[in-house]
């Protein structure tokens, strides 16, 4: 993990932002932001990573007690990424957000090409197509995310999904797909076919490309 006083001062979260704009930050580098700083024994860039996982963990809806316990995070800062979060929520998550395309569903998700594991997303669907919610389903390991139809489907169905598409990152930057990347996908669809919520595509993606099971013609 790079530790903020080893990077070049032009790296740094806050100098990079006032240059770039804040969408040249990763995730972790946001919260960084955020946060300020770490502790004694905790690099601001480590706590980040840290309360990012958990975000992941919790589909983005943290709570402070789990947050306070991070060394480095006390109740004031976990009180600001709270904050942040609803605020996150109320104004600009991507509810009502049409999906037509692969490419359409990419500025929602491109942030996750940067984890290390894989990150098995759900994004659910009304029957306009349009987003209800973007969730993680699973974190795998560098380059196996294993997952069960129940997983998938749980918070669609709360949801009142009419469908989903899935998509993962690959850490190694290619974006073929697996033989296990397509018997999952071929297990959702069945799976959504039973359940009557549709799997629409499973797309897979780095920071710069992208894999459509549809557009490929891998569906049937």
């Amino acid at each position: 993990m790079r530790r903020m006083r080893d990077l070049p001062a032009a790296e740094r979260p806050r100098e990079k932002m006032r240059a770039r704009g804040p969408e040249s930050l990763s995730d972790v580098e946001l919260i960084a932001v955020l946060l300020g700083k770490g502790s004694r024994d905790s690099d601001v860039l480590a706590v980040a990573e840290r309360a990012l996982r958990l975000f992941d963990k919790s589909h983005n809806a943290m709570a402070l007690d789990a947050l306070v316990k991070i060394d480095g995070i006390g109740e004031a800062k976990a009180c600001v990424l709270a904050a942040a979060m609803e605020f996150g929520r109320r104004r600009i998550r991507p509810y009502g957000v049409k999906i037509s395309q692969p490419t359409d569903l990419l500025p929602l998700i491109r942030h996750y090409a940067d984890r290390p594991q894989e990150h098995l997303l759900c994004m659910s669907l009304n029957g306009a197509h349009e987003v209800i919610a973007t969730r993680v389903v699973t974190v795998g390991l560098v380059d196996v995310t294993a997952v069960h139809p129940r997983e998938v489907f749980a918070a669609p169905i709360t949801d009142r999904a009419a469908c989903i598409v899935l998509a993962h990152n690959h850490p190694t930057g290619t974006v073929q797909p697996s033989a296990e990347d397509a018997h999952i996908t071929r297990e959702i669809r069945a799976a959504g076919d039973v359940l009557g919520i549709a799997l629409l595509d499973h797309i897979i993606f780095s920071f710069d490309k992208h894999y459509s099971f549809r557009e490929a013609g891998a569906w049937e």
